[in-house]
């Protein structure tokens, strides 16, 4: 196996850091990690590094962070560095200029079994429409985005106990072995992609919007319940209660109606439980925070708000 093959690695978030890591440790020939600029954070506005850039500096690997991807001296500075193959996870859409310039080509790591949740936001999507299953596809890129040839998939439940965070964590993990495989399969040569099947591509996968994230208490209390999983921790399923903005980290499903209550009205005992109607059954709240308040299990806000 080829392990001089030359590597180009471009990420940004939590997500890409197990791919990277994989590739350093089992001596692949990583020549440069591109990654998002440093970005303000907190009240000081410091400077923050992606956790893409900390991988690559902790292992002593060139960064280059552009903030145009067409501009000439990225792209001069790219070639320089005469790449085999590119490695794509959760960075920004390319330009042909970049991800054809390997000769091997470029591949990105996908949350999803393309072509079903192209988009931005797959994992989350995947849970809001209620999957009993999803998983992790890497495909050559092309124009168009998430549509280029599969190169490998691979299952994964999602558990009725899942959120969005639990998910993302298995398919982080899952996603980092599926881009190992990749590579060596590019190195000894005997790839063959499959093109997609358009007929599988059933949902999308858009980005997430505060919008998207509100309650529509009107909807039934398992599609309510699938939302709230699907956007915990975060961004989070919202509501008004009270008055205030209220998010929504945890429910219990509860198929049964509360006899006399309207969607979005709300039963409590004013201790351990508050549950709300919904358009079809009813759904127990278990974990929430109020705008400006922190994260409180149901009975700890209880026992401090009157509602």
């Amino acid at each position: 196996m080829k392990k001089d093959l030359r590597i180009i690695f471009m990420g940004t978030p939590e997500f890409a850091v197990p791919s990277l890591e994989i590739l350093i440790e089992k001596g692949w020939n990583i020549l440069a990690v591109i990654t998002a600029p440093d970005k303000p954070k907190g009240r000081g506005q410091k400077l923050i590094p992606s956790p893409i850039k900390e991988c690559a500096l902790k292992y002593g690997i060139p960064v280059l962070q552009p903030t145009n991807l067409k501009s000439s001296d990225f792209l001069a500075q790219l070639e320089n560095y005469r790449a085999d193959v590119q490695v794509v996870v959760a960075f920004r859409m390319l330009p042909e200029s970049v991800w054809n310039m390997p000769p091997l080509g470029t591949f990105n790591l996908h949350a999803s079994l393309l072509p079903n949740y192209r988009g931005a936001a797959p994992i989350n999507w995947a849970i809001i429409n209620g999957e009993k299953e999803t998983g992790v596809t890497t495909f050559f890129l092309k124009h168009e985005i998430d549509t280029g040839s599969i190169i490998y998939q691979e299952k994964e439940p999602i558990f009725p106990t899942d959120n969005v965070g639990t998910l993302y964590e298995r398919l982080m993990l899952k996603g980092a072995k599926l881009v190992l495989k990749t590579i060596e399969k590019i190195a000894e040569g005997n790839l063959s992609p499959t093109v997609q099947d358009e007929s599988q591509a059933l949902h999308h996968a858009p980005k997430i919007f505060k919008e998207t994230c509100e309650i529509d208490w009107n909807e039934s209390a398992e599609s309510i319940h699938n939302l709230i999983r699907g956007l915990s921790p975060y961004p989070t399923a919202w509501t008004i209660l009270g008055g205030k903005n209220c998010k929504i980290f945890e429910s219990e499903l509860n198929e049964k109606d509360i006899n006399g209550l309207k969607p979005g009205e709300y039963f409590s005992d004013g201790k351990s439980h508050l549950t709300f109607q919904t358009g079809k059954g009813s759904l127990k709240i278990l974990g929430l925070q109020l705008e400006g308040k922190k994260r409180l299990e149901i009975h700890e806000f209880l026992r401090g708000n009157k509602i």
